[in-house]
């Protein structure tokens, strides 16, 4: 009789707790697969680094560091693929280019053209400074 009771507590944790987890899975849930609906492709590529990307997707087609001036530093990469994604209605976008800030895919861009156009691969970039604290004495 007094295992009854330990049972029926053990089984309410049991499923609180299933319950809990269920909701983190279907708030994030991980695909195996980067799906390549333009919608579903957004909604999914957040999830991966650059290595697990590159495992699923491949190599992009071109490849772009941007440095930081003075520095040898990467302060973001921007990866094109072609023929990757289709739109909603199933018309295939040219160039799909995902833009990286560490190893994190922070915007993706789906394009109607191959993306051929020259980019300045020597150029580099200063770093915004702060803005002024107008709170502060003097300002």
């Amino acid at each position: 009789m007094k295992t009854w009771p330990f049972a029926v507590l053990l089984a309410t944790n049991i499923l609180f707790a299933s319950t809990c987890f269920a909701d983190e899975a279907q708030a994030q849930p991980l695909a195996s697969k980067i799906p390549t609906e333009e919608k579903a492709f957004v909604d999914a590529i957040n999830q991966y680094d650059k290595a697990k990307i590159v495992a699923q997707l491949g190599e992009p087609a071109k490849a772009d560091n941007v440095r930081i001036k003075g520095s040898n530093k990467i302060a973001a990469s921007i990866w094109q693929y072609h023929n990757l994604n289709t739109a909603a209605d199933g018309t295939l976008y040219q160039t799909t280019e995902l833009d990286f800030i560490d190893d994190k895919v922070v915007q993706v861009v789906f394009l109607n053209n191959d993306g051929s156009e020259d980019v300045d691969k020597g150029k580099t970039y200063d770093l915004p400074q702060a803005e002024p604290n107008l709170n502060e004495p003097g300002m």
